[in-house]
């Protein structure tokens, strides 16, 4: 199965970037450019353990659905998505969050299978991984940008 780890350091309280990795809305704000949005389950705000959310996106030129469910919850240190329902055989992620050194460690662990057996291992060593993790990277750089800017408030007023 392939494997996505990032590493992502941020000069914002704890509690701040985990909110941010778990809302709907900067969800949204951070995959604009495949046109994410959720269409059904948790739609806006911040998603919790057992809840649930369908995405609808363009990846590769394919409207597409995805149905991801957090499975693990420890408010601020870590949570994990997996999905219930989509294209893939299999996707677990998990988001750890540690202070050290008065900055918030972001660690993502992505764990996926894609289905269609040797040629679906193929087109990850060609591509997915790689499209996958560039997708990842854009959204640690968004949440970053809102915790250490201040633009949190837009996304966090209200909780």
């Amino acid at each position: 199965m392939p494997k996505i780890e990032l590493i992502t350091e941020i000069s914002a309280p704890i509690n701040i970037c985990f909110d941010l990795a778990r809302s709907i809305d900067l969800h949204t704000i951070s995959t604009a450019k495949t046109k994410e949005r959720a269409i059904d389950g948790k739609v806006s705000g911040l998603i919790g353990l057992n809840e649930w959310v369908t995405w609808e996106a363009v990846h590769l030129g394919v409207k597409q659905r995805l149905t991801s469910r957090i499975t693990a919850y420890e408010r601020p240190l870590y949570f994990v998505d997996e999905q219930v329902k989509g294209a893939f055989r299999s996707i677990y992620h998990e988001h750890k969050f540690e202070v050290v050194a008065d900055e918030v460690i972001m660690k993502d662990h992505f764990v996926f299978q894609s289905p269609f057996g040797i040629f679906g291992r193929l087109f990850n060593r060609l591509y997915l991984t790689k499209y996958l993790e560039k997708l990842l990277v854009e959204r640690n750089a968004v949440i970053k940008e809102y915790a250490e800017t201040g633009k949190w408030k837009m996304i966090l007023n209200g909780r």
